[in-house]
């Protein structure tokens, strides 16, 4: 005789196991530390910095005459 399976609890089982599979999806592509995010916020600031220092020009300053 076959086993008797409750599809309510089936379906809610299947729905947690199909949600932890979309979030271990997503912590492999958006998953990164505080100390992740600041170091490349800081390395983008910098680049900014370093880009900004070498300008010839800048906006601000009124053009020579």
């Amino acid at each position: 005789m076959a086993e008797i399976v409750n599809l309510r609890r089936f379906r809610k089982q299947k729905a947690r196991e199909d949600a932890e599979k979309t979030a271990e999806q997503n912590r492999i592509g958006f998953g990164r530390s505080k100390a992740e995010r600041n170091l490349s916020e800081a390395e983008r600031e910098k680049a900014r910095r370093h880009v900004e220092g070498h300008r010839l020009s800048r906006d601000d300053e009124p053009e020579p005459a």
